[in-house]
């Protein structure tokens, strides 16, 4: 008999996101796992790689925030995480998440992100609100 296990963060209470909206929802990964999924499109980034992301981005939040985390911070963090993981799954992350108005926006994000060494997650930015 061959067993398993697999390491999770456990629920030590109710996180709550808010929204930009002001409204409230509980915390669920997999939204967050959802996004990142969506990003990763077709590229070839392994599943093992985009959980790895999720529990990262759920550890730090659990981390720094007892009971509300704002939506924007989760966005922030999982736009790091993919910053390192694969530029072109942040690109399309980046893209919604920051809303870009215009190609030029997008273009210097772009540029931003050649001129940055590829070894630099992007900390400066990580724990700004």
């Amino acid at each position: 008999m061959r067993f398993t296990t697999y390491e999770r963060i456990e629920d030590s209470g109710r996180l709550v996101v808010v929204k930009k909206d002001g409204s409230r929802v509980p915390f669920d990964r997999e939204n967050v796992l959802r996004g990142i999924r969506s990003a990763c499109g077709k590229r070839p980034v392994p599943e093992s790689k985009k959980e790895d992301v999720c529990n990262a981005v759920e550890r730090e939040i659990r981390r720094e925030y007892e009971r509300e985390v704002p939506s924007v911070a989760i966005g922030r963090l999982v736009a790091n995480q993919l910053r390192t993981l694969d530029d072109i799954a942040y690109i399309r992350y980046a893209s919604e998440y920051y809303d870009f108005g215009s190609l030029q926006e997008l273009a210097t994000e772009v540029s931003d992100m050649q001129s940055r060494p590829k070894d630099d997650p992007g900390q400066d930015t990580l724990f700004t609100q």
